[in-house]
């Protein structure tokens, strides 16, 4: 049986993995003020890290160089912003 060279099963993997993120413009674009965090997490999924801060709860799905941040108040959306998201 042949194997794919390693640094094409790297870039297969990597395009795959990349294909399966949920941090994307549509799903960006599907946030509305007022949608409750159990619905962002159906969206986006589990956050990668959460911090909260008096009554507000500011979650981020992504890393350091592309990412989507939600604040919510009351589990309910009052902002989000994108950074390098396709």
């Amino acid at each position: 049986m042949r194997h794919l060279p390693r640094p094409l099963a790297l870039v297969t993997l990597s395009l795959v993995l990349a294909a399966c993120s949920k941090v994307t413009v549509e799903n960006y674009n599907k946030l509305e003020p007022g949608m409750p965090y159990a619905k962002v997490q159906e969206l986006l999924g589990k956050p990668d890290k959460c911090s909260d801060i008096l009554t507000v709860r500011n979650c981020v799905w992504g890393d350091d160089k592309s990412n989507i941040n939600v604040s919510f108040v009351a589990d309910q959306v009052v902002l989000f912003t994108s950074e390098n998201i396709r």
